[in-house]
């Protein structure tokens, strides 16, 4: 079993932040970089595929959506379901930007993982709904008329968040570690005992408890 993690293309809230002011995060558009980014990605992952069939799980978030539109996979997308709880993290509605920028500081002191912000979520909301998404994820890859890939197109703090909580990655960790960039991928397989992870994430700090990722393929 594999499961492929792709982060959506450049958005417009990642080149400006006031448009989270203006439009709702869900409905944010990807850039023509993003586009771009999107469609380049399109054979990478066609050749992680290797010509079998995947199921793509993707958030209902319009760049999700989008990033999956211009991988172009045609037939190789078996079946594809619009999955809520891989949505990024809430952060209320339409943000006001200088309280938005206090919230960023707030939550970069207080810890990305356990820091709810006034009207969302905290990592750990987004954590548990991750545990759910994987206990039937796993339930559906052990049917065997799914596919054996998974395609996840998904958010830089989801994707953190999944890997943290199906490796059993410590919080320390997970903070410590940096977000995919845009359009940027990482392949789990497992290996009948257990799940590894292709590459690591980078790294801003060491983790102060001493956890390290893995394991790796």
């Amino acid at each position: 079993m594999r499961i492929i993690l792709l982060r959506h293309g450049q958005s417009l809230g990642n080149v400006d932040e006031l448009a989270y002011c203006r439009i709702p995060d869900h409905a944010l558009p990807l850039t023509e970089v993003g586009e771009q980014q999107a469609r380049a990605a399109g054979p990478r992952i066609k050749e992680l595929l290797n010509g079998d069939p995947a199921a793509v799980y993707v958030s209902p978030y319009v760049r999700t959506r989008a990033t999956l539109r211009n991988l172009d996979l045609g037939d190789q997308a078996e079946r594809t379901v619009a999955e809520p709880r891989l949505r990024e993290q809430d952060w209320g509605n339409l943000q006001d930007p200088v309280q938005q920028q206090v919230l960023k500081h707030q939550r970069h002191a207080f810890g990305h993982f356990f820091f709810r912000l006034p009207n969302g979520e905290s990592g750990a909301d987004v954590d548990d709904r991750l545990a759910a998404f994987l206990t039937d994820l796993e339930t559906r890859m052990a049917d065997p008329t799914h596919p054996g890939t998974a395609l996840v197109v998904s958010h830089g703090l989801t994707i953190r968040l999944l890997c943290r909580r199906l490796f059993g990655w410590s919080i320390e960790l997970f903070e410590s570690l940096s977000n995919l960039e845009t359009c940027e991928d990482r392949v789990l397989t497992h290996d009948g005992r257990t799940w590894r992870l292709d590459r690591p994430f980078d790294q801003w700090r060491t983790s102060p408890d001493g956890e390290t990722q893995g394991p790796l393929a």
